[in-house]
């Protein structure tokens, strides 16, 4: 597995939901420069996990 360096967190980069979860912004996608791939809920690149694909 290739890991990619850790990016600190900012204001604004994630919120906790009510699960107690951390949910990563649009921000800190796109501020981390690439898609994991995981299905995140803000996902800017347009990743479908169902699929395997990205939305144009």
């Amino acid at each position: 597995m290739d890991f990619k360096k850790h990016i600190p967190y900012e204001e604004g980069d994630y919120y906790v939901n009510e699960q107690g979860y951390r949910v990563f912004t649009e921000k800190y996608h796109l501020k981390r420069g690439y898609c994991c791939k995981n299905g995140c809920k803000h996902c800017p690149y347009g990743y479908n996990k169902n699929t395997g694909t990205f939305k144009k």
